[in-house]
């Protein structure tokens, strides 16, 4: 017998909100060439990411319509984006809302999320955009999201929508396999196969995202321990949203999610159990990677040079903005040698030098960086010489690298926007040789670590922040809060929370 035809309209709105940036983020830093996209161009859209995921196990059921409505893709400032202005939610999902309305009826959607975007006066944005496709769908259709581990989420989004999937590493390994199984737990319940049965848990725990490295325990034991659920449960889905503490939104910290087919009490149990080794773990979450001053760990950078233990990662988890100039200042003061530093952003300067029609081999002096806000410092100069212009790593095709050699074999790479070097790959399309330097010096917390550690390529790797905690430091203490209360969280606080009253 055939199956009954399946119409899914296709969305995304993800965005990582750090709501401690001075500045909004507008409709203009959603636009550029190829976004929004709609139909066929969102749907081919991220090919390896959770959409794509989606869409690939979608088209192998027959009978299943795939209907992309009109959607913005990564914002060209990526994470380094402060709050959403109302203006610009409201364009964005009144559009979405609107385009459903009229190609209505739809058996289910699905909507690539993030779990941590933040909007002016929109106190939960995903879990209100689902709320908005459940008026237009009707209670009938099915809704499923996929998100990001770093989401704020609590039991709010499962009120209006049926299913969630959270990828489960960090760095983000299993993105596309998330998107693959929302298409076919999707699918499936829209047949009647499956009837989605949650229980959502907030454990009062709130963690900078650079300690929540999967690769070490316990993250990577608490990982393991949903997927062995996983594993001896047919068909349950344990989510774990690690949280995200630089937004100041009224759902921080950490959540587990539990979906079951028709079963709530296994849910409730699967649930009790995650929260409980949470909280009992709980000390050992937060002390599971060293992070350094940015004197030491350049201190540190060059014993391990001397030592041979090269290459040296020095990675800047705490840059937010992307102008921070600290390390570069260090690097230059303690005058390192053969350091690549990729990147540090100053899109005036990008702007001024293309404008000035500047060119390899042409002579190089200018302060760059700074200014962004208090946790960038000041501007730094840098004299040496243009090796190179080449495309930036984001999506919007106007953002462009300039390489600067500078010092003792050292280069520069300025960039448009806050940029993670996540694979060792983007500075080889960029013209570099990683394997060139004796230390790379990168603006990143935990994703580096998939191309430079996971893959074996740094023999040290060093965690460095400034001296004051700045936005983005590990010490939360140092942030200027107004929604979140940090004494009703650990370890800030002593939280009255007992799971086995879950």
């Amino acid at each position: 017998m055939t199956a009954s035809p399946i119409r899914i309209a296709v969305l995304k709105f993800s965005h990582e909100t750090v709501t401690f940036l001075p500045y909004d983020t507008t409709v203009a830093d959603f636009t550029f060439e190829g976004s929004p996209a709609r139909g066929e161009a969102l749907l081919g859209a991220e090919g390896r990411s959770y959409l794509g995921g989606f869409v690939k196990v979608a088209h192998e059921f027959d009978g299943v319509e795939l209907v992309g409505i009109t959607s913005p893709l990564e914002a060209k400032t990526g994470s380094g984006s402060g709050w959403l202005t109302h203006e610009t939610y409201e364009h964005f999902v009144g559009t979405m809302i609107a385009e459903i309305a009229a190609a209505a009826p739809f058996d289910g959607v699905y909507l690539s999320l993030h779990g941590a975007m933040a909007v002016r006066g929109v106190a939960r944005p995903e879990a209100e955009l689902a709320r908005r496709v459940r008026e237009v769908v009707g209670p009938k259709a099915f809704i499923a999201a996929t998100f990001d581990p770093h989401g704020n989420e609590d039991a709010e989004f499962l009120r209006h929508a049926d299913l969630a999937f959270t990828v489960k590493y960090f760095p983000h390994y299993d993105d596309r396999l998330q998107g693959e199984r929302a298409a076919r737990m999707l699918v499936r319940a829209i047949r009647g196969d499956y009837v989605p049965a949650a229980v959502t848990v907030k454990v009062p725990i709130i963690s900078p995202t650079v300690l929540q490295w999967t690769g070490a325990s316990p993250w990577m034991d608490l990982v393991q321990r949903a997927l062995t659920w996983e594993a001896r449960e047919p068909d349950v889905t344990v989510n774990f949203f690690f949280g995200f503490p630089w937004a100041d939104v009224p759902d921080v910290g950490m959540t587990f999610q539990v979906t079951t087919n028709g079963r709530p009490e296994l849910a409730r149990r699967i649930a009790r159990d995650m929260a409980q080794t949470a909280w009992r773990q709980r000390e050992a979450l937060l002390n599971t990677t060293k992070i350094h001053l940015i004197k030491d760990g350049v201190a540190l950078a060059r014993q391990a040079v001397t030592e041979g233990r090269t290459p040296v990662v020095l990675a800047d988890h705490s840059d937010r903005s992307g102008y921070a100039t600290w390390l570069l200042r260090e690097i230059i003061d303690g005058d390192l040698a053969k350091v690549l530093v990729a990147t540090v952003t100053d899109a005036q300067a990008i702007d001024a030098l293309l404008d000035d029609g500047m060119k390899a081999g042409d002579a190089f002096d200018r302060e760059i960086g700074g200014l962004a806000d208090p946790s960038a410092g000041q501007p730094v100069r840098v004299q040496g010489t243009v090796l190179r212009v080449t495309k930036g790593l984001g999506q919007n095709d106007g953002d462009r690298w300039v390489q600067v050699g500078f010092g003792r074999g050292n280069v520069l790479v300025i960039s448009r926007y806050l940029t993670q070097v996540i694979e060792t790959t983007s500075l080889v399309e960029a013209g570099l040789d990683p394997g060139a330097f004796d230390v790379i010096a990168l603006k990143s917390r935990v994703h580096f670590r998939r191309g430079f550690d996971d893959t074996g390529f740094a023999r040290t790797i060093l965690l460095v922040e400034p001296d004051q905690p700045f936005l983005g430091t590990v010490r939360l203490e140092g942030l200027v809060y107004e929604t979140v209360d940090l004494a009703a969280y650990y370890p800030y606080g002593t939280p009255a929370f007992d799971p086995d009253d879950i």
